[in-house]
């Protein structure tokens, strides 16, 4: 299961409850945000096989070359981009998922946590889109866009588009999933081969990085026969052995924490140390069963905004009350 997935399977009766299968000593192997994104209303329904979380890829080459560190926060992003754009050394600051789909509403969750707001308490079902918090937090993605630090056609980017431009050596910085890594160092037609880093991403002042928790999992359903076989099953699918065969593989991101400094798996993928760094930050997308409504609703008022249908504080306003009104049906 994708871990957006799991709120609305458990809600619905689907899944069957692992908490008395597995200790919390056990789980404490695993990163935090890949076992939070299994629990649903006290219960835990999705065991992590592999682990995923957004972050910020930089060249390292060109921001040695002119003496700048690696930005911290969006106005050093915002910065650096613009000095070395001035300076013909490349054509985009900034590339990002601008698409109205799923990926703007993680990249977005990101920026919420990095500016100090929130989206859905799953708690209290508050909303908090329509917070001073939330409108800055647009408001940085649309100055990206009328500043011409990304390219016009972020909007209909997705993470795709967005690798592809940075590998052609188009761009400064780059918002995108660690799969990115691999193809950017592997790929014939990659142009930044062994030129580019990973961070956590860029945030506002006073406040912390977050990284959009991604990552698969198993659960098993509720109308089982033979649920102790799945169940061991599953013990396989996320131990220690099964996670370094399918990463060495795979070039995906483990959910053990042990995994992200195991020798034999940082020979092959050099940047897991920096990686942990990021997942470690990890901020998880509303675990409510209206999910997948809500995260159509932001998309939605997302886009307005980014194609000029909309100003931020518009978008974050319909966008709050809608989802109010979703959340109380």
């Amino acid at each position: 299961m994708d871990i957006i997935w799991v709120p609305k399977f458990a809600a619905a009766g689907w899944l069957l409850d692992l908490s008395n299968r597995i200790t919390d000593t056990e789980l404490s192997e695993f990163m935090a945000g890949d076992v939070d994104g299994g629990r649903y209303a006290g219960g835990l329904y999705r065991m992590p096989f592999r682990s995923d979380g957004g972050m910020l890829y930089y060249r390292q080459d060109l921001l040695k070359a002119a003496g700048f560190d690696p930005p911290e926060t969006t106005a050093e992003l915002i910065k650096i981009s613009q000095a070395l754009q001035a300076q013909g050394k490349a054509k985009w600051g900034y590339l990002w998922q601008g698409q109205q789909y799923e990926g703007a509403a993680a990249l977005f969750v990101e920026l919420l946590e990095g500016f100090g707001g929130y989206w859905i308490n799953p708690e209290t079902k508050e909303v908090g889109l329509d917070t001073a918090d939330a409108i800055s937090a647009l408001k940085f993605l649309q100055t990206t866009l009328t500043d011409k630090i990304s390219p016009p056609g972020t909007t209909a980017y997705a993470e795709e588009e967005v690798r592809l431009q940075f590998e052609s050596g188009n761009a400064v910085f780059m918002r995108n999933w660690p799969y990115a890594w691999k193809l950017g160092n592997t790929e014939p037609n990659s142009t930044v081969q062994g030129k580019f880093g990973i961070k956590p991403m860029v945030h506002a002042p006073g406040f912390e990085s977050g990284a959009c928790q991604g990552g698969w999992g198993i659960g098993i359903a509720k109308t089982t026969h033979h649920a102790d076989a799945a169940w061991r099953a599953v013990q396989y699918f996320s131990s220690t052995e099964a996670q370094r065969k399918f990463i060495l593989a795979s070039g995906f991101v483990p959910s053990r924490k042990a995994l992200f400094t195991d020798p034999t798996l940082v020979a092959e993928y050099e940047y897991l140390p920096a990686l942990e760094k990021v997942i470690a930050n990890s901020v998880l997308r509303p675990p409510i069963a209206q999910y997948a409504q809500a995260s159509d609703i932001l998309q939605r008022y997302l886009s307005a905004a980014l194609t000029g249908r909309k100003t931020p504080a518009q978008a974050m306003q319909s966008a709050a009350q809608e989802t109010r009104n979703l959340l109380k049906t």
